[in-house]
């Protein structure tokens, strides 16, 4: 049988259990957090927390804030909007990707367990290094691209290639979808991923731009676009509904079609 060995600093550990509250309002729930800190020499490691669920909101979010602003200020990680709309918040809970704002303590049964988006560099405990992730989103240069004269007013387009997008512009590059794809975890540099590949055919099916076939050039490449398998884990997991999958299947067709 095949052993792997994992480097001694990457192997998490059992970390601080906090003290229980002393006279909850309402339910208590236990939180268990992976921590990081590179300035330390310690391993990633899991602190337990238990908390009230009497004086916060219900989502999982709300424990994290109230968790830093009642027990350890600390514990790290991104927020910004709380509405389900900036994506900064995504983070892997309950063994799924998911945004934290959006997801409901009481969707969870027993111990909520949170961690980072999986295989990404982690900065500090819950922030993952989107380095790369950003600048694949650079390479596909998402936004209009025309030869013709600007309009007077603004760029027109019909209802019906308007119906087009949706499915599309509503990604908010949570990166959920990529760091949940098998295929994105083994060529990450290479792999331009589902959420990237998603945003390249938004702007692929834009009727207002006008630069298809270059687009399509910078995406014709082994890696870049063919290492989908369509594992469908992307669909599964993005918190908006949206389906990468297809959008990747869409640009493969575009591809055959070219060359007809």
């Amino acid at each position: 049988m095949v052993q792997f060995t994992l480097p001694k600093n990457s192997k998490v550990g059992a970390g601080k259990a906090w003290p229980k509250p002393t006279s909850p309002k309402g339910d208590v729930v236990e939180v268990r957090v992976y921590r990081y800190d590179p300035d330390n020499a310690e391993n990633p490691h899991i602190d337990t927390y238990t908390v009230d669920r009497g004086q916060m909101a219900p989502m999982v979010l709300d424990a994290l804030i109230w968790i830093k602003n009642n027990l350890d200020p600390t514990l790290t990680f991104r927020r910004s909007c709380r509405e389900g709309v900036c994506g900064s918040c995504a983070m892997n809970i309950d063994g799924s990707n998911t945004l934290a704002c959006t997801k409901a303590m009481d969707d969870i049964d027993g111990p909520i367990t949170i961690y980072p988006l999986p295989h990404m560099p982690v900065i500090k405990d819950l922030v993952p290094d989107l380095t790369t992730f950003y600048a694949q989103l650079r390479l596909i240069e998402p936004w209009l691209k025309t030869d013709s004269r600007r309009p007077e007013k603004e760029w027109r387009q019909s209802h019906d290639d308007r119906l087009k997008l949706d499915g599309l512009y509503e990604c908010i590059l949570c990166a959920c979808c990529s760091t949940a794809c098998p295929s994105y975890w083994w060529n990450g540099e290479r792999f331009l991923g589902p959420a990237i590949l998603l945003q390249a055919y938004r702007w692929l099916i834009d009727s207002r731009d006008e630069k298809t076939g270059e687009r399509l050039d910078n995406l014709e490449d082994p890696f870049r676009l063919y290492r989908c398998h369509t594992i469908m884990n992307c669909a599964q997991t993005c918190p908006k509904g949206l389906n990468p999958a297809k959008a990747i299947a869409e640009i493969k067709q575009m591809m055959v079609e070219r060359r007809a």
